[in-house]
């Protein structure tokens, strides 16, 4: 992709981003853990809901 920015902008872009505090390693994303935590937290609010209106009703 094509830059929009002037040569001598980009240049101080790049200076910037590779100065050491702005480095960051960081892991692969894991879709399939976001995928897991989602399911769990529908769930457990799931059941969760479900005790709260076994306690209203019964």
């Amino acid at each position: 992709m094509a830059s929009r920015l002037y040569p001598e902008d980009q240049k101080r872009v790049d200076e910037y981003l590779d100065l050491p505090q702005n480095r960051v390693n960081r892991k692969p994303f894991k879709v399939w853990w976001l995928l897991a935590a989602l399911v769990m937290a529908v769930v457990g609010l799931g059941l969760f809901s479900r005790y709260l209106a076994s306690l209203v009703i019964g």
